[in-house]
């Protein structure tokens, strides 16, 4: 598989900068001090970007995903990736991969998530992504960033992407937490927080779908980004605009695995983009590659199949103004 960004063409083109290698492994009972038995493990390319490039080409989308790699994980991670028939160009970095281990209990249910922080990365590292970055752009209608940013990456670091995107043309749609948000202050055409990243980013509690819709709005009207779209987990998503506010209602599954369904949802909003469906289209989209993703375990990918045939079930949305005055 070509690894130059000058022969990879995609519409959708996303930036992983801290991926990771995620194990998946179920226990009988998860016990402090106690050596835990597992089984039935599985390994997935993961990373925020890397599992958006992933869904977004089992949905028919022309993707390629830019990440960095380094080690024997990252090389295992740039097989899997390989492996899933997603075009892609690792950066090469001196550090190793992280990887990121999920344990399913099965005695009650629940899943324990272990995420390790990721190799720092240099300035010249930092440089080459975003050159790879910058020459895959040329040819793109969408930038997904996505993800954490690895030790040693200033939080600003996607204020950088935002000018990449700029420069090229292109739409950005972000979805990070902690500084990687907070010091984005321009250029992000859709912004996917959930609804604790946004708590965190705007420092209130947020305890109303009011409250909630009047942040997303306030970063519109700060210019931070053209739509807002909130993740509420069980309760659907909401979608902020500088003029309308809509609330879409989840679907209700059989959750197999919570991990990456956020990431399938800005995976299905982004192909419906590419598609030129409007964004209320899109994000039903999303809602219902979400709730195909609760399907599978681990970050294992869903079928489109599932995706379409949620999506003829997914309501259309209500006005979140009016949602708010019904629920009080």
């Amino acid at each position: 598989m070509s690894r130059s960004p000058l022969t990879v063409r995609a519409s959708i083109v996303t930036l992983t900068m801290n991926p990771a290698l995620d194990v998946t492994a179920d226990a009988e009972e998860v016990r402090h001090t106690s050596k835990i038995r597992c089984g039935d493990e599985r390994y997935d390319a993961g990373g925020g970007g890397v599992n958006v490039a992933r869904f977004v080409y089992a949905l028919g989308g022309s993707v390629a995903a830019v990440f960095s790699a380094g080690g024997l994980t990252g090389s295992r991670l740039i097989d899997l990736v390989d492996e899933a028939g997603v075009p892609n160009i690792p950066v090469p970095v001196a550090g190793s991969t992280r990887e990121s281990f999920t344990v399913n209990e099965r005695s009650t249910g629940k899943q324990y998530r272990f995420v390790l922080p990721g190799p720092r990365l240099t300035a010249e590292e930092q440089k080459r992504c975003l050159d790879v970055l910058r020459a895959t752009a040329a040819t793109a209608q969408y930038i997904v960033a996505s993800g954490s940013l690895p030790p040693g990456v200033a939080p600003d670091f996607y204020a950088r992407v935002a000018d990449v995107c700029a420069d090229a043309g292109c739409r950005l749609i972000l979805d990070t937490s902690g500084g990687g948000l907070s010091h984005v202050t321009s250029g992000v055409y859709l912004l996917k927080p959930s609804v604790r990243e946004l708590r965190e980013c705007m420092g209130r509690a947020l305890s109303t779908e009011g409250d909630q819709v009047a942040a997303a709005r306030e970063l519109v009207q700060r210019g931070l980004a053209h739509a807002v779209v909130v993740s509420l987990g069980p309760d659907g998503a909401l979608l902020v605009t500088d003029d309308d506010s809509h609330r879409f209602p989840a679907l209700p599954v059989q959750v197999v695995s919570g991990v990456g369904a956020g990431d399938a949802m800005v995976a299905g909003i982004t192909v419906a983009l590419s598609r030129g469906w409007s964004l209320t289209e899109a994000v039903r989209y999303g809602i219902a590659a979400s709730a195909a993703k609760l399907l599978t375990p681990g970050t294992a990918c869903f079928a489109a199949a599932d995706v379409d045939r949620f999506f003829g079930r997914v309501a259309g949305p209500a006005s979140a103004a009016r949602a708010t005055a019904l629920a009080d």
